[in-house]
Parts: C-alpha cells; sequence; structure tokens
C-alpha cells in the first residue's frame, strides 16, 4: 500500500513539473510570436509576487475557514479593516505595530462571522455580506473622526480617505547564488534568446530584491499545509468540515475548532491588509480593490489545498502584473489571447485523442451531448481568441485594467468542473442533531 502511494505522489510530481516546463515553452513561444518581452520580464514577475501575496494570504483565510465548514465571503471587509488598523496604528507606534493591529483588526472581522454563523446559525453568505458592509462603513466613520482638521494626523498628512504615511521600508535581500553578486541573470535575459532568457527573466523577477514581507507571506503557505495535513489540530478541523456530527462522536469540540478556524481566517485576511499598507506606504479608502473576492476565487480554482491556492493567486497576481507593465494599448496584455488559443488547442487535441482512444481499442462507450459541447466551445473559443489577437492592435485602458477580473471568471469557469468542496461547507450545525 505504501509503494502505491508513494508511487502516486511521485506520478503527481512529475506531472507537475511537465506542466511547469510545458508553460514555460508556451511563453516562450509567445513572447517571440509576439514581440512582447514584458511577458517573461523580470520587472513583471516581480510586480506579480508582490500582487499575488495579498490574494494569496485572503485565499488562505478562505482556505482556514471552509475547510472548518464555514463558508468565508466577508474576506474583503477583513481586509479592510486590516488596511486601516494597519495605517492607523503604524502611523502611531510603527510598522510591527501596523501587523499587529491588522492581524487583530482581521480576527476581529472574523469573529463577528463566527458568533453570527456558528453560534446563532445565520446564513454564511448573508453573514459574509454584511462583514463587507461592516468593514467599509466602520473605517470610514473612523476616518471621520480621527484623521478630521485639526488632528494630529490631518497635521502630518491624513485625511478622510487617507492615513498618514509610514515612516519604514522592509528590507529587499536577494537569494545567494541567483541574484547576487554579478547580475548574470539580468543579462541573460537581456538576450531574448528563446527559453534561456525567458527562465532568467522569471529567475529574477522572483529572486532579486524580494521585500522580506513576502517571504514570511510564501512561508505561510508549506506551514498552512503542515498545520491542516500533518497535525491532529488539523485534522480536527478538516473533519469539521467534512462531517462535524462524526467529528463530534469522535470527543472533538466542533464549535470551538471553527471559532479558531474562523478567527485565523480573519487574521489572515487582515494580514492581506497590512501588506497592501505596506506597498503602498499608507491606508487608502478602496484599496483593495476587490482583492478578498479574488483570493476567495483562487482558493476554489485551488480545490480548498494550498498548492492549488498558490497557483490560482500566481495566476491572477501575473495577470495583475502584466497589465502594469503594459504600455500604450496594452500590447503584452493583448498577448494573452494567444495564449489561451494556444491553450484551448491543446485541450482540444487531449479531448479529441480521449475520445478517440475506446474507439480504436474496439470498447463501446457512450458519448454524451456534453462531451461534444465542451469540444465544440473550446474550439470556438480558440479560434475566437485567435481572430481577436490577429485583428485587435490596442486595448482601451479599461479593457486592460480590467483584465485580471475577466480571467478571474474564466479560470472559475473552467476549473468548476473538477472541484470538490468539503461536504459539510456552508452546513448549518447544531451540537447533538442527528444527520
Amino acid at each position: 500500500m505504501t509503494t502505491v502511494a508513494g508511487s502516486t505522489r511521485i506520478r503527481k510530481y512529475h506531472l507537475v513539473l511537465i506542466g511547469v516546463a510545458v508553460l514555460l515553452l508556451l511563453m516562450s513561444l509567445v513572447r517571440i510570436i509576439s514581440g512582447q518581452n514584458d511577458i517573461t520580464s523580470s520587472g513583471t514577475f516581480s510586480a506579480a509576487l508582490m500582487l499575488a501575496v495579498p490574494i494569496g494570504l485572503a485565499g488562505l483565510g478562505g482556505l482556514w475557514a471552509e475547510r472548518a465548514g464555514v463558508v468565508n465571503i466577508g474576506l474583503e471587509g477583513m481586509m479592510v479593516l486590516g488596511t486601516w488598523f494597519a495605517g492607523w496604528a503604524g502611523f502611531q507606534w510603527g510598522p510591527w505595530a501596523a501587523v499587529v493591529a491588522g492581524l487583530l483588526a482581521g480576527a476581529l472581522g472574523g469573529l463577528i462571522h463566527a458568533v453570527a454563523t456558528v453560534t446563532f446559525g445565520v446564513d454564511h453568505i448573508i453573514s459574509g455580506v454584511a462583514i463587507n458592509l461592516l468593514g467599509p462603513g466602520i473605517t470610514r466613520f473612523l476616518s471621520e473622526v480621527l484623521y478630521k482638521e485639526g488632528t494630529p494626523a490631518a497635521a502630518a498628512g491624513a485625511g478622510i480617505t487617507t492615513s498618514p504615511p509610514l515612516k519604514w521600508e522592509a528590507p529587499t535581500p536577494s537569494l545567494p547564488l541567483l541574484s547576487s553578486g554579478p547580475d548574470w541573470l539580468g543579462s541573460l535575459e537581456r538576450t531574448h534568446w528563446f527559453l534561456v532568457s525567458d527562465v532568467a527573466g522569471i529567475l529574477r523577477g522572483l529572486t532579486h530584491n524580494v521585500n522580506v514581507l513576502v517571504i514570511l507571506a510564501v512561508l505561510l503557505m508549506p506551514l498552512t499545509f503542515f498545520v491542516l495535513w500533518r497535525t491532529a489540530f488539523g485534522l480536527r478541523l478538516r473533519s469539521a468540515g467534512e462531517n462535524p456530527w462524526a467529528a463530534e462522536s469522535l470527543g472533538v469540540n466542533v464549535y470551538r475548532i471553527k471559532y479558531a478556524a474562523v478567527v485565523i481566517s480573519g487574521a489572515f485576511a487582515g494580514l492581506g491588509g497590512v501588506f497592501l499598507v505596506f506597498i503602498t506606504t499608507k491606508y487608502v479608502e478602496g484599496q483593495t480593490q476587490g482583492r478578498g473576492f479574488i483570493g476567495l476565487a483562487a482558493m476554489i480554482f485551488g480545490n480548498w489545498r494550498p498548492g492549488g491556492l498558490a497557483s490560482g493567486a500566481a495566476l491572477f497576481g501575473f495577470a495583475d502584473g502584466l497589465q502594469l507593465r503594459s504600455s500604450g494599448g496594452g500590447g503584452a496584455v493583448t498577448s494573452i489571447l494567444l495564449f489561451g488559443a494556444i491553450l484551448l488547442l491543446i485541450y482540444v487535441g487531449v479531448r479529441i485523442k480521449a475520445m478517440l482512444a475506446p474507439v480504436q481499442a474496439e470498447v463501446a462507450v457512450t458519448r454524451t451531448p456534453k462531451d461534444y459541447t465542451l469540444l465544440a466551445g473550446a474550439v470556438l473559443g480558440a479560434i475566437a481568441l485567435l481572430w481577436l489577437w490577429l485583428t485587435v492592435d490596442k486595448l482601451s485602458d479599461e479593457l486592460v485594467r480590467v483584465t485580471p477580473y475577466v480571467l478571474t471568471l474564466l479560470v472559475l469557469l473552467v476549473a468548476s468542473q473538477r472541484l470538490r468542496m468539503p461536504k459539510a461547507d456552508g452546513v448549518r450545525y447544531r451540537r447533538g442533531e442527528q444527520h
């Protein structure tokens, strides 16, 4: 049995490596064809890493809550609370106070959500919507009270929609061997050779002058996996999300587990808000820009697992970084159309091969209308994307800025075919009930 499990892990590991290699080849090919070097430039991937972190932290918050069976769509409101309190405390007492205040504010939002859903049995979606409305409302009220004219904060540059700037810059170390000493990765990137310069640009963007807060946030991904999948506490938490009544029969205090998970969820969302404050060096009203919802989408795309969540956050961060790096007309963004067309053509080829394989083996297989509909949709999608890439020279600034959100919807549409959420996610739990 151990051998089978081990071989399964090896096969999955190999598939991941093969997938990464194919993506690198496709990105390099698209760069060569389109002439858009920003697709794999170090600047794009450095920006993508920074932009992916708050999305990933919000997604981690959703992961902790939903693995315990509590749907948390209030991540956006908890991030908003984190941003305001981080800006307020950071201005007065420094960066570490900003981290603590943002964590506590997000955890407070999580606690409110836990009281409503776990204790009083309020519908999880309704409670989450209430948190999303409550967060901006509370922060605006506090800004009008504490940042009004005549206060020390106003004299330091605060306004109703912004806090005073934080006077602190996080260290930005480089990874030894790859980005220390002579910039050989930068030299390789500037050659624009097929695949070689692409790999060099990606490695340089991910290892050169990386914000120390990014490193700490990235380490939370494997830490979450270890806690939830390798500890007794994690097993109890996941059992509460799969079958809380079975967990209860084994002596698990389901209420306590759910409370802990949702409070930790809020703390992660608040930490994502803290990170946004550190990027801009101050709190600005509306600076979350829906990242809590995108983090939730990344968590769903990742099938409620940290590794998949990290991939989803990286994808959305890349789209956001690419649109920021795109020069007039969004040339680099339009190259995504070509990339999408190629991916759909590969998908069509795989589907056709899978459909023909039983015929070649003379095995009777019944095809459903859904199989042909998916295939036809993929073919039409590939043709449409290719046509758009050939005919559209420039995109309006509005379309360039909306790219990450469109990508969110498209990815969720594709990913929804293979999702498996925790069985008791969103289910109202009451101790002693029989199910």
